[in-house]
């Protein structure tokens, strides 16, 4: 089973800098990728993509701040 080897546009080769000289394909579960001007190659395995968000400080509140009320402010004049 091989798969269509493809370009990759605006990339820049690790070894020899050449840009626009990487392809890139998968086959059985690994991604490979190399250069078409040296001998660079590389190939990595496919992760599984959890569709579950990563939890972050920014998307997560802390319980001390989901227990903060909401208060109107009070703007004073200052002349007054």
């Amino acid at each position: 089973m091989s798969s269509v080897k493809r370009f990759i546009a605006g990339v820049t080769c690790p070894r020899c800098a050449q840009m626009d000289r990487i392809r890139a394909w998968e086959q059985n579960g690994i991604r490979y990728r190399e250069c078409v001007s040296c001998d660079f190659f590389e190939q990595l395995p496919i992760e599984e993509e959890n569709s579950a968000e990563l939890t972050t400080r920014v998307n997560q509140l802390r319980d001390d701040q989901k227990r903060q009320d909401v208060q109107p402010v009070r703007i004073l004049d200052p002349k007054r």
